[in-house]
């Protein structure tokens, strides 16, 4: 079991603000805004539906749950650029982008 401090919403908000993201909630999830790019943040685990439409989505999992979601990314093959974020209980990240276009 993990010992959470911060519910991962609340993880991928301070990631973004540290980023220097002006960050605000829009329905059930974060937009993440900084210069001409919108960023639409999703946390999402294995089980989750992805959205269907955007143009830059940033997915916010559990370390444990990334691959399970990048799976079903690349499975469903979204029309968006998106990149996945895996986070510690620690508040760490690391960032997984979409794969090249072949």
């Amino acid at each position: 079991m993990r010992a959470v401090t911060k519910p991962l919403d609340e993880q991928a908000r301070s990631i973004f603000d540290e980023l220097g993201y002006d960050v605000r909630t829009r329905g059930t999830e974060l937009l993440a805004e900084r210069k001409w790019r919108v960023v639409h943040v999703t946390t999402i685990g294995d089980d989750d539906e992805t959205p269907k439409s955007g143009d830059y989505r940033c997915f916010v999992a559990w370390n444990e749950d990334v691959d399970a979601v990048e799976r079903q990314l690349r499975r469903e093959d979204p029309d968006y650029e998106w990149a996945v974020l895996g986070v510690d209980e620690g508040g760490d990240y690391e960032v997984t982008r979409a794969p090249e276009a072949a």
